[in-house]
Protein backbone atom coordinates (compact mmCIF):
# COMPACT_ATOMS: atom_id res chain seq x y z
CA UNK A 1 0.00 0.00 0.00
CA UNK A 2 2.81 2.43 0.52
CA UNK A 3 3.98 2.15 -2.88
CA UNK A 4 0.85 3.63 -4.48
CA UNK A 5 0.65 6.24 -2.33
CA UNK A 6 4.39 7.29 -3.08
CA UNK A 7 3.26 6.24 -6.89
CA UNK A 8 0.04 9.15 -6.58
CA UNK A 9 2.38 11.70 -4.76
CA UNK A 10 4.44 11.33 -8.16
CA UNK A 11 1.50 11.16 -10.23
CA UNK A 12 0.35 14.49 -8.47
CA UNK A 13 3.39 16.11 -8.85
CA UNK A 14 3.77 15.62 -12.55
CA UNK A 15 -0.26 17.24 -12.76
CA UNK A 16 0.71 20.15 -10.60
CA UNK A 17 3.76 20.99 -12.64
CA UNK A 18 2.65 19.57 -16.02
CA UNK A 19 5.68 22.57 -18.07
CA UNK A 20 8.32 21.81 -16.06
CA UNK A 21 10.87 18.99 -16.64
CA UNK A 22 10.39 15.72 -15.06
CA UNK A 23 14.13 13.69 -13.93
CA UNK A 24 12.41 9.95 -13.23
CA UNK A 25 15.52 9.57 -11.20
CA UNK A 26 14.00 12.96 -8.55
CA UNK A 27 11.01 10.77 -8.19
CA UNK A 28 12.20 7.47 -7.52
CA UNK A 29 14.20 8.96 -4.55
CA UNK A 30 11.00 10.80 -3.11
CA UNK A 31 8.71 8.08 -3.53
CA UNK A 32 11.86 6.07 -1.73
CA UNK A 33 12.72 3.32 -5.25
CA UNK A 34 15.31 2.86 -6.90
CA UNK A 35 15.24 4.26 -10.78
CA UNK A 36 14.13 0.72 -11.65
CA UNK A 37 11.59 -0.21 -9.22
CA UNK A 38 9.91 3.57 -9.56
CA UNK A 39 9.73 2.88 -13.45
CA UNK A 40 8.19 -0.67 -13.14
CA UNK A 41 5.13 0.62 -10.33
CA UNK A 42 4.63 3.91 -12.30
CA UNK A 43 4.26 1.43 -15.77
CA UNK A 44 2.38 -1.19 -13.92
CA UNK A 45 0.00 1.50 -11.94
CA UNK A 46 -0.38 3.84 -15.38
CA UNK A 47 0.83 1.51 -18.54
CA UNK A 48 3.51 4.05 -19.46
CA UNK A 49 6.24 5.41 -18.31
CA UNK A 50 6.63 8.52 -16.20
CA UNK A 51 8.16 10.47 -19.40
CA UNK A 52 5.43 8.80 -21.22
CA UNK A 53 2.94 9.70 -18.72
CA UNK A 54 3.94 13.77 -18.99
CA UNK A 55 4.09 13.92 -22.17
CA UNK A 56 0.29 12.25 -23.17
CA UNK A 57 -0.94 14.99 -20.26
CA UNK A 58 0.74 17.96 -21.65
CA UNK A 59 -0.53 17.36 -25.60
CA UNK A 60 -3.80 16.86 -23.86
CA UNK A 61 -3.28 20.19 -22.24
CA UNK A 62 -1.98 21.56 -25.51
CA UNK A 63 -5.29 19.85 -27.47
CA UNK A 64 -7.84 21.54 -25.32
CA UNK A 65 -6.11 24.77 -25.47
CA UNK A 66 -5.98 24.80 -29.25
CA UNK A 67 -9.73 23.54 -29.29
CA UNK A 68 -10.47 26.94 -27.13
CA UNK A 69 -8.82 28.85 -29.71
CA UNK A 70 -5.05 28.97 -28.76
CA UNK A 71 -2.81 29.05 -31.59
CA UNK A 72 -0.79 25.94 -32.10
CA UNK A 73 2.30 27.00 -31.19
CA UNK A 74 1.53 29.16 -28.49
CA UNK A 75 -0.12 25.92 -27.21
CA UNK A 76 3.34 24.04 -27.20
CA UNK A 77 4.78 26.39 -25.77
CA UNK A 78 2.41 27.03 -22.94
CA UNK A 79 2.71 23.05 -22.01
CA UNK A 80 6.50 22.97 -22.01
CA UNK A 81 7.08 22.90 -25.31
CA UNK A 82 10.96 24.19 -26.46
CA UNK A 83 10.48 23.78 -29.81
CA UNK A 84 6.97 23.66 -32.42
CA UNK A 85 8.18 21.33 -34.55
CA UNK A 86 9.27 19.13 -31.99
CA UNK A 87 5.72 19.49 -30.37
CA UNK A 88 3.74 19.07 -33.77
CA UNK A 89 6.14 15.85 -34.41
CA UNK A 90 4.84 14.99 -31.07
CA UNK A 91 1.29 15.96 -31.50
CA UNK A 92 0.75 14.13 -35.03
CA UNK A 93 2.17 10.68 -33.40
CA UNK A 94 -0.24 10.21 -31.09
CA UNK A 95 -3.37 11.84 -32.36
CA UNK A 96 -2.71 10.95 -36.10
CA UNK A 97 -2.89 14.09 -37.43
CA UNK A 98 -0.87 17.46 -36.88
CA UNK A 99 -2.47 19.83 -34.58
CA UNK A 100 -4.62 22.55 -36.93
CA UNK A 101 -5.58 19.71 -39.20
CA UNK A 102 -6.81 17.60 -35.80
CA UNK A 103 -8.72 20.56 -33.75
CA UNK A 104 -10.22 20.86 -37.66
CA UNK A 105 -11.55 17.58 -37.50
CA UNK A 106 -12.65 17.23 -34.17
CA UNK A 107 -14.56 20.66 -34.92
CA UNK A 108 -16.18 19.43 -37.92
CA UNK A 109 -16.83 16.14 -36.00
CA UNK A 110 -18.89 18.59 -33.35
CA UNK A 111 -20.35 20.07 -36.42
CA UNK A 112 -21.67 16.79 -37.80
CA UNK A 113 -22.86 15.40 -34.61
CA UNK A 114 -25.05 18.49 -32.91
CA UNK A 115 -26.35 18.77 -36.76
CA UNK A 116 -27.73 14.32 -36.12
CA UNK A 117 -29.21 15.73 -32.77
CA UNK A 118 -30.96 18.78 -33.79
CA UNK A 119 -32.85 16.85 -37.27
CA UNK A 120 -33.52 14.05 -34.07
CA UNK A 121 -34.97 16.53 -31.98
CA UNK A 122 -37.62 17.02 -34.26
Amino acid sequence: MGRVLFLRRALNWIHENLTQSVRVQDMARCAGMSDAAFNRHFRAATGMSPLQYQKTLRLQAARRAILAGSEVARAGFAVGYQSASQFSREYARLFGLPPSADAQRLKDSLTLARRRMARAGR
